[in-house]
């Protein structure tokens, strides 16, 4: 097993390959569907502002970070947040290229990948990573803290800043492009 410490730099990405176990220890965000969709339309009204602007607009610096696919359920007891497991990655493939482009470098979901988020995660060497559907009880577990940081009004999907200690994750899709997914037959 790798252990991994977020922010992810690009000496950390090329140190992993398609199949590899990780654990992720840091800080990564949750965001889904419709989070991805106002960080979206943050980005083309910044695109739109004069320079002296144009620093507003984004919940968090995309830079070198870690979106985790996730709408997890309110806290319970005395854990910092309820049950929180992936959400397929197919549904994000719309919003992916552009967060690539602001510099994102890593994703956590289940699911393949369309061949365009294949592509541009070997262009902008990035990472996406598997995490274990139908454990995601299990999950919270490695979760230390959460705070939402925007877009309350989306509820279970309002983005949140996770702070996690050794989750554990497949690399799927490595920034060479290679995919546990394409697994060719041999004949």
């Amino acid at each position: 097993m790798k252990m991994l410490t977020t922010p992810l730099t690009l000496d950390k990405i090329a140190s992993l390959s398609a199949g590899d176990i990780v654990s992720i220890t840091g800080i990564i965000y949750t965001a889904r569907d419709a989070a991805h969709k106002k960080i979206l339309e943050a980005i083309a009204k910044k695109k739109a502002l004069p320079a002296s602007a144009r620093q507003a607009g984004l919940p968090f610096d995309l830079k070198s970070q870690i979106i985790y696919y996730a709408g997890p359920t309110p806290a319970v007891k005395a854990m910092p947040i309820g049950s929180c497991g992936p959400t397929t990655s197919s549904r994000m493939d719309s919003y992916t290229v552009p967060l690539l482009e602001k510099e994102l470098k890593g994703m956590i979901g289940k699911g393949k990948r369309s061949e365009e988020v294949i592509k541009a995660i070997k262009k902008h060497k990035a990472v996406y990573f598997l995490a274990v559907g139908g454990a995601a009880a299990l999950l919270a577990t490695k979760i230390k803290k959460s705070k939402i940081i925007a877009y309350s009004e989306l509820g279970t999907e309002a983005i949140r800043e996770l702070e996690i200690k050794d989750f554990p994750v497949i690399v799927a899709i490595d920034s060479k492009g290679k995919n546990i997914f394409d697994r060719k037959k041999k004949g």
